[in-house]
């Protein structure tokens, strides 16, 4: 499914680079385009689950995004290309926690995370709704790929400020 060893690895996007508007003024991708970044990154995961634009036009269901958290880890350059990975660690019947890291097409250093919480959709009411079962059979088998996995670092990370021992807030 998707990629020829999405069994050993988590779906990788095609290689996208970064559109000269999305620099900001410190010479760096603003932090809003990470997050398109990831989206075009699971846009192309959901294509390959079945649920991409066509999904939406033809069966008027979709998904939207309930609940997301990124993590900036190191800069990225307006010459950047970059691949994200998609990551399924959970699932039921009406939703997907997954895990996309955007990478540096070249070196593969990692320059940013993003967990998220994605519920599937019917758009006539919009109400949250179960998996069609294709779509079912389909998450469940690329999951089952992931199972094997490791979980990756930072899932679930609290936000907050560390504070050492003895140090009022």
């Amino acid at each position: 499914m998707g990629n020829a060893d999405s069994h050993t690895r988590p779906f990788i996007s095609p290689v996208a680079g970064i559109e000269p508007a999305w620099i900001d003024y410190n010479g760096h991708l603003n932090m809003a385009y990470y997050l398109v970044l990831f989206d075009r990154g699971y846009e192309a995961a959901a294509k390959m689950l079945g649920m991409g634009a066509d999904y939406a036009r033809t069966r008027r269901m979709t998904t939207y995004t309930g609940d997301a958290r990124i993590a900036y880890l190191n800069e990225v350059h307006q010459d950047a290309d970059l691949v994200t990975s998609y990551q399924i660690l959970d699932h039921d019947e009406k939703r997907i926690h997954a895990f996309q890291q955007l990478r540096h097409a070249g070196n593969g250093k990692v320059a940013a995370t993003c967990e998220s919480l994605t519920l599937h959709i019917d758009m006539e009411g919009p109400k949250v709704c179960a998996f069609p079962p294709d779509i079912m059979e389909r998450v469940e088998a690329l999951a089952a790929c992931h199972a094997g996995l490791p979980r990756p670092a930072g899932v679930g990370k609290p936000i907050g400020l560390r504070r050492r021992p003895g140090r009022a807030p």
